[in-house]
């Protein structure tokens, strides 16, 4: 279990704060409208009125004390910029910011964030991929080079194991998870037999997944 600071309750700040309770977490929610706050109270506990561009109420919230501090508002990336930099300032051990363009990341990163979040170039990034190759279900970027993709077994491979098809060695690609029927089976063993129904969850390069994937 974490402690975990919320600041800026718009969509995003609201939807991280519900996934971040669910998950176990102590999370304080903290916004400057007071109408927004009061109609989360009843769901957070710890939720609080003040505008965190103002150092004495960062102080406050005895920011050195949480696990992870998020940043999340919404338009003004002004008050963005400052909040990270207080939070910083005041002991904040791990700043996550949000941003909207690569400007803006830039500058977070140079004031202090140590991870920058870009919501909409994600977003968009994982639908140009999935939708300009065959077959691709989802995927998780590692590296420039590197990502984890989800896709279906080729019809060759149904009824055969793993080792049979000697996947890393033809393929360049390592499976790492065995998706059937909504269920994961995490680092199938070489004797996993192959279904039809199958998504395999596979790391490797992007043109090595695509030729995997423009296959089945």
């Amino acid at each position: 279990m974490k402690s975990v600071l919320i600041i800026g309750m718009g969509r995003m700040g609201r939807h991280l704060a519900k996934k971040m309770q669910e998950l176990g977490n102590e999370v304080m929610v903290v916004d400057k409208d007071a109408s927004i706050v009061e109609g989360l109270s009843e769901t957070y506990t710890d939720s609080h009125i003040g505008d965190c561009t103002n150092e004495n109420v960062i102080r406050a919230l005895d920011v050195g004390n949480f696990d992870v501090c998020f940043v999340t508002i919404g338009e003004d990336f002004q008050s963005s910029l400052v909040v990270t930099s207080l939070l910083k300032k005041n002991g904040a051990p791990l700043v996550v910011a949000k941003a909207k363009q690569a400007i803006q990341m830039d500058l977070l990163k140079k004031i202090g964030a140590d991870e920058v979040v870009c919501p909409d170039w994600e977003i968009a990034e994982k639908l140009a991929v999935r939708y300009n190759a065959r077959n691709i279900f989802d995927f998780v970027p590692l590296t420039a080079e590197y990502s984890i993709y989800e896709i279906p077994v080729l019809k060759s491979w149904v009824g055969k194991t793993i080792q049979d098809q000697d996947i890393r060695r033809k393929y360049s690609i390592n499976i790492i998870a065995v998706k059937s029927q909504n269920v994961l089976r995490p680092i199938p063993g070489a004797d996993y037999v192959f279904r039809a129904d199958d998504h395999i969850i596979v790391i490797g390069k992007s043109s090595d997944v695509f030729r995997v994937a423009s296959k089945t």
